[in-house]
């Protein structure tokens, strides 16, 4: 698989990234709602990169 360096990455790991890409999108709504979609569509995906990480373990 091209990605396993993505496999050895912790679920927690993760979540603490989009935790991090709410908070960013929620900083930046007045500013551009563009960049608060983007952020909030990236943070939705690693969580649930993350959830899909822990229910295979």
């Amino acid at each position: 698989m091209p990605f396993s360096a993505f496999n050895k990455i912790q679920p927690i790991t993760l979540y603490f990234a989009s935790i991090v890409c709410f908070v960013i999108a929620n900083i930046g709504k007045e500013t551009s709602l563009t960049t608060y979609y983007l952020f909030l569509g990236f943070g939705l995906v690693l969580f649930l990169g993350g959830l899909l990480m822990k229910l295979k373990k």
